[in-house]
């Protein structure tokens, strides 16, 4: 049985939700939907923590994450979201894993079944103080992301580390991976499909055609319209601008760790 705390300003979509996770697991019940900063900040205060939070991120008196600044709770959170800026914010709560809206039942149901395995490595530690149960969750989260890629070069496949990658690029219809060495390599793949793949500590998508690794960032420069420019310690054959909505979660991201 688990019991599942929904946290989301628009009951259509909160019932929507309930419906999807009744759906994708007949076990689970859904004790309440809340639908702002206050109410949910209030519930958790007084109600027994659930097994586990889906949240939504804007709510209509604030972020999400303000609840989780004021209660501490050792639940851990599913973030349902239309902003993907969000992303390295969530992971720094005791976030499992952040799907985009409109929510798909298949995402939503491996993410309940993560949270599953999530819960047997919580079991020999349910005497854990919070704080150390979420850093195991995270430890757990962080083991998930690719260390390694398989790039095709003829009849060639050639495993590159993830952090031997400086940025990733898309050009005229395909994504091309470029490493620190100055090697490229054109890829089968998808940028979003790497995007999920590659830590969000590490690999940050600068707007749609890059995807750039921390440590290929020298420096950086405003450009026009509250954007960024970005100089890199590679060669790069096109200017590497951090669009206007990302450039200040890209701020944050830069001088965090």
């Amino acid at each position: 049985m688990i019991s599942v705390l929904i946290i989301e300003d628009e009951i259509k979509t909160a019932r929507e939700l309930k419906r999807t996770i009744e759906s994708v697991n007949p076990d689970a019940t859904v004790l309440d939907m809340i639908q702002s900063v206050k109410s949910g900040t209030k519930w958790l205060r007084e109600n027994p923590a659930p097994d586990l939070i889906l949240a939504d991120i804007q709510l209509a008196d604030g972020l999400s994450f303000e609840i989780f600044r004021q209660v501490e709770i050792e639940s851990p959170i599913i973030f349902c979201t239309a902003y993907d800026q969000y992303a390295i914010e969530a992971f720094k709560t005791s976030s499992i894993d952040y799907l985009l809206k409109p929510v798909d039942e298949d995402k939503l149901g491996q993410s309940i079944a993560k949270y599953e395995k999530m819960k047997q490595l919580f079991g020999t530690g349910i005497s854990d103080e919070p704080q150390q149960k979420i850093d195991r969750l995270l430890q757990h989260i962080g083991n998930e992301y690719k260390k390694t890629l398989l790039a095709h070069s003829r009849e060639n496949i050639i495993p590159i580390a993830t952090l031997d990658i400086a940025y990733f690029q898309s050009e005229f219809g395909n994504v091309c991976l470029f490493g620190f060495n100055g090697k490229k390599y054109t890829m089968s793949q998808t940028m979003d499909e790497f995007e999920s793949w590659l830590s969000p500590v590490d690999f940050f998508r600068v707007n749609r055609q890059f995807i750039i690794n921390r440590k290929a960032v020298e420096s950086l420069s405003h450009y026009f319209s509250r954007r960024l420019l970005l100089k890199l310690t590679v060669t790069v054959s096109d200017p590497v601008i951090v669009s206007k909505t990302k450039s200040p979660l890209f701020l944050k991201w830069i001088e965090t760790n």
